[in-house]
This record gives C-alpha cells, sequence and structure tokens, in this order.
C-alpha cells in the first residue's frame, strides 16, 4: 500500500459509516472485473463533447486522463473513489491517481469537498511533508487526481519492518506529522483528519520523508473560526469535535493520539464500540499506568499530556510542540530500545485495521446493496472495535457463501493481514 492516496481506511469515517459500493460500469454482479484498471472511459459521444464541455467539479475545460496516463493496478479505495498507479505516457514516470466518481457526487456539498480538497492541495503544494498534487482532470465520469506515488509504504509498516524502535524514532516521526500541522495552521488549513494511514514515506530509503495525504476532509479557516460538523476518524477525533464545537486545535489532539500509539501500540482511547470510544475520550482519563509506560520517559509523557489536554484552549499548540525538549531534534528523546511488547502491540493493531479495509474492500465490489445493508450487522464489529469477533476463518468460509469470488492476491492480503 505504498501510494499517497489517503483513502479512509479501516477507522470509521464519522462523515460515513458504510462501506460504499462500486457497482458502476467495470463490475459484473458476478465480481468478475471486465474492464481494464482506472475509471470508466467516457463514450465516443463524451469524449468528443470534452474539449468544449466545462466540468461542474473543477470548472474547466473536460479532459479524459487516459490520454496522458496509463492505468496500472488499484493502490487504496475509499468511499467516494479509487486510487491507481499511473504511468506518463511520454516521460514513463508513476504517480497515484485518485479517481473519484461523479456519480457518488451527489449533492452541491460533494462537490463543493472535490473541489475544496483540489484547492487546499495546490495552496499547500511544495512542502517535504506533504503529498504534492501534479494535475487534475475531469470528465464526465469521473475527477482524477494525479499525485506523488508515495512508495515507501505505511507507517506501521517501515516501523515493524525496522525492528529498532525507539523513544527517538517514534520523535522524529511525529515531529514530521507535527511539522505538517504547524505549516498547514500558518497557512490557513485544518486538517481534520490526521491518522497513521494518512502518512507514507516517500521512499524505502532511510532517511525518506513521511508525507501527509487526504485532504478531503481539509478546510480552510481563519483565527477565531468555530466549526460543528462531526468529521474525522473514531480513534483520533478530539472531545470538542465531539461536543461540535472546535477550531485548528482539534489536529493537535489527532497527533497527539498518533504519539500514544507510536510510544505504546495502541490508542489512548478504547470501545468495542465507535460510541464507547467516543465515550472514552470524553471521559478523557488517560492510561499512563500500564505497560509500556512505567518504562517511557517523563518528558514523553509530558508532551502527550501536553497535546492531549481535554480543554483545547490548554493544548500546545504546533510551535509549542516541536519546541519542546522531548520532540527537539537535539531534544532529550532517547534512542534506547523500547520493549519489543509496543512492536507486538503495533502489529495487532495494524493487522486488524489491515483485515476490516480488505474485508471493505472485498464486499464493495462483490455485493450488491441491497446484500451488504443485510451484512451490515455481521461486519459491525470489524469497524467498531478490535477484539477480532470475526476471524479469518470465519471470513473465509463465510463469503464463498455469499458468491463472493477472492483472487489470489486477495486471499493473500487477507492471509497477510491475520498473520500476526
Amino acid at each position: 500500500m505504498g501510494n499517497c492516496n489517503g483513502l479512509p481506511s479501516s477507522q470509521t469515517q464519522l462523515h460515513s459509516t458504510t462501506a460504499d459500493p462500486d457497482t458502476g460500469p467495470g463490475h459484473h454482479p458476478n465480481g468478475l472485473k471486465i474492464d481494464p484498471p482506472g475509471p470508466p472511459r467516457p463514450s465516443s459521444s463524451a469524449t468528443s463533447a470534452t474539449s468544449s464541455s466545462v466540468g461542474r467539479v473543477l470548472g474547466k475545460p473536460m479532459e479524459d486522463v487516459r490520454n496522458t496516463y496509463i492505468f496500472g493496478r488499484e493502490l487504496g479505495r475509499g468511499q467516494f473513489g479509487v486510487t491507481y498507479l499511473v504511468t506518463h505516457k511520454d516521460t514513463k514516470q508513476q504517480f497515484a491517481c485518485k479517481s473519484i466518481s461523479s456519480r457518488k457526487l451527489i449533492n452541491r456539498d460533494d462537490v463543493e469537498d472535490v473541489r475544496r480538497e483540489v484547492q487546499i492541495m495546490h495552496h499547500l503544494t511544495g512542502h517535504r511533508n506533504i503529498v504534492e498534487l501534479k494535475g487534475a482532470y475531469e470528465d464526465r465520469h469521473s475527477v482524477n487526481l494525479i499525485m506523488d506515488l508515495c512508495a515507501g509504504g505505511e507507517l506501521f509498516d517501515r516501523i515493524i519492518a525496522k525492528g529498532h524502535y525507539s523513544e527517538r524514532a517514534a520523535a522524529n516521526l511525529c515531529r514530521q506529522m507535527v511539522t505538517v500541522v504547524h505549516y498547514c495552521h500558518s497557512m490557513g488549513v485544518m486538517h481534520r483528519d490526521l491518522k497513521p494511514e494518512n502518512f507514507l514515506f516517500s521512499s524505502s530509503a532511510e532517511d525518506s520523508p513521511l508525507k501527509a495525504t487526504d485532504f478531503g476532509l481539509s478546510v480552510f479557516f481563519k483565527p477565531g473560526d468555530v466549526f460543528k460538523d462531526l468529521v474525522g476518524s473514531a480513534y483520533y477525533v478530539a472531545p470538542e469535535v465531539l461536543r461540535r464545537n472546535y477550531g485548528a486545535e482539534a489536529d493537535i489532539w489527532s497527533a497527539g493520539v498518533i504519539l500514544y500509539i507510536l510510544l505504546s501500540g495502541v490508542p489512548p482511547f478504547w470501545g468495542e464500540t465507535e460510541q464507547s470510544i467516543f465515550d472514552a475520550i470524553l471521559r478523557g482519563h488517560i492510561d499512563f499506568s500500564s505497560d509500556p509506560w512505567p518504562n517511557i520517559s517523563s518528558s514523553a509523557k509530558d508532551i502527550v499530556k501536553k497535546m492531549l489536554h481535554a480543554d483545547p484552549k490548554e493544548r500546545l499548540s504546533a510551535a509549542e510542540v516541536l519546541n519542546h525538549p522531548w520532540m527537539r531534534v537535539d531534544g532529550d528523546a532517547s534512542d534506547k530500545p523500547l520493549d519489543i511488547a509496543v512492536l507486538t502491540r503495533m502489529k495487532q493493531f495494524r493487522a486488524m485495521n489491515k483485515l476490516k479495509k480488505v474485508a471493505l474492500k472485498v464486499i464493495a465490489e462483490n455485493l450488491s446493496e441491497e446484500e451488504i445493508m443485510g451484512l451490515k450487522e455481521m461486519f459491525k464489529s470489524m469497524d467498531t472495535d478490535n477484539s477480532g469477533t470475526i476471524t479469518f476463518e470465519e471470513l473465509k468460509a463465510g463469503l464463498p457463501k455469499l458468491g463472493t469470488r477472492l483472487s489470489e492476491s486477495e486471499v493473500r492480503q487477507l492471509m497477510e493481514a491475520v498473520s500476526l
């Protein structure tokens, strides 16, 4: 999953809590794909009209992205679209293309969200730790955003694969994330969906930068602005967001949750359902007594507490986080290896999320909306907790009964997802 796509992952998106199946062109009722990869190609009549027609989303002349890029394999899938590996026909350079289906942009708000995402990505261009938007195309079927390809993989995968992991390594990763938050806030942008899955490594190089992706929920703001819409991902959402009265400080909370996970392997606020996660967030009790916290430095615990302060006015700003003694490049974060249990827990947390993601992808590709409604309860636990109540064996046994055909790669992805 080395793509800078930022598509929603397994954590329930608060603005949409069900999988959104793609039953459009390219999908046969039996689940077999019958078109080549990528968004459906406009019909010949539509193609001839694209040169003169203006797209309703981007407001510029329509253009078929396939004239410039060759579509390869799927890299990720979200509520509104799919991200593909694409290759520029002339330069042969590879990129990620987030393809958003026009028919899923039902109302004006949906259109505005995509338009704003493009505007914000252009506005933030040039930062080392933010994925760059290379171009935006629109035809009658889809809006296609061409972005940097992040070939270095996901945050947790790199940490787990590397083995040696310390407070200093966690500080280095968190510093890059908070640098993004600081830049966004200084540019009048609130991200609103910071989570580990939205940070990918640019390359496999040891010193590869971490890049922030998915600005689909981001908004422009001015100091003093108050937001009320409930958006984000369950584990990472700030208490003031749940109370529907928040500002840019909510991004610091989300970064604090990520830092807690980086240091302990599990989220600070836990529950078996989405609502119980929210209840834990609103209670605000942060566990610093269970392992590995007794062995974590007081300086690390200090910064986590201050990033997760319940009162947003008392929470550290991005600049204050970056200036904290533990967070600074020459700071006091230790290079002593953390307990191996941290990596084990992180691996389990990541594996369950991957299992959820693959399962939702399989459902979306193979089942009708009616079947999905019937299955919603069966898969509810996969979208709310980490209890593992739906096992791989149950999933493997259950999906064929529904007429689902899994490709070898999908079976392999499922196997990898549950191999702890």
